[in-house]
């Protein structure tokens, strides 16, 4: 049983969950990237920063003409590092994603194929022996640029699921993916757009200071069955 979540939370009340999101937001069609290995270059450039500086970053690296892993791994770091300023902690960034091309294209030539072959589990713990890559880029290459399915968790996340009571505030990473993995289906596309949709709510609604007025989740905590057979008929 998972200690610090809420027990009783089906995944029939998750996907209800789901849905609602949905029915309000529609489908966010994230990551927006041209390549998976665009992916992969953004999961870790939007390490502490907005979205907008990352497409920035990745802007420059395009009209350099070296949005390609061979080409980042025989540029100089300090030339990276310029590239990718925007992002913040650029010198850091650099450094981290020559580190990451370099494990890719070593292990895998550079191939998305090739990595997509390898199973998950040994895949992920290959990524986070690289410096940088914690349990969420990991999981957001994983699942957005390798297809596996594997629920991403980030801070909306945990807001989110914090302050309707489904999990208690400093739920460690794995136990929160837990919580999302053990009650739905293994799906990729179900895991991109569940935890994209989440991400919107963040930004609209769960933000720093709650805006829950017209939240499509207002009045969902433990208590609240009403909340639940008010949505039922609508899954």
């Amino acid at each position: 049983m998972i200690g610090s979540l809420r027990a009783m939370t089906s995944a029939g009340e998750l996907l209800r969950i789901y849905h609602v999101l949905l029915d309000r937001f529609g489908p966010q069609g994230w990551w927006p990237a041209e390549s998976p290995f665009e992916v992969m270059v953004g999961a870790i450039l939007t390490q502490n920063t907005a979205w907008r500086n990352v497409e920035r970053a990745i802007d420059n690296l395009k009209r350099a003409g070296v949005l390609d892993p061979r080409a980042i791994l025989q540029m100089e770091e300090g030339e990276l590092a310029e590239l990718i300023r925007p992002t913040g902690y650029f010198r850091v960034k650099a450094k981290r994603l020559k580190g990451f091309v370099r494990f890719f294209v070593e292990r895998f030539e550079g191939e998305v194929e090739e990595m997509r072959s390898q199973p998950l589990e040994g895949l992920r713990q290959e990524l986070m022996k690289l410096e940088g890559i914690g349990p969420e880029t990991a999981d957001s290459i994983l699942l957005y640029a390798c297809e596996k399915p594997i629920f991403v968790v980030d801070a909306y996340t945990r807001r989110v699921l914090g302050r309707h009571r489904l999990l208690q505030d400093g739920a460690p990473y794995d136990e929160v993916q837990r919580f999302f993995m053990e009650r739905l289906p293994r799906d990729p596309e179900l895991f991109k757009e569940y935890h994209a949709l989440l991400v919107r709510l963040g930004k609209t609604f769960c933000r720093p200071k709650a805006r829950c007025e017209g939240c499509p989740l207002e009045g969902l905590s433990p208590e609240g069955e009403g909340w639940w057979g008010a949505i039922s008929t609508n899954v």
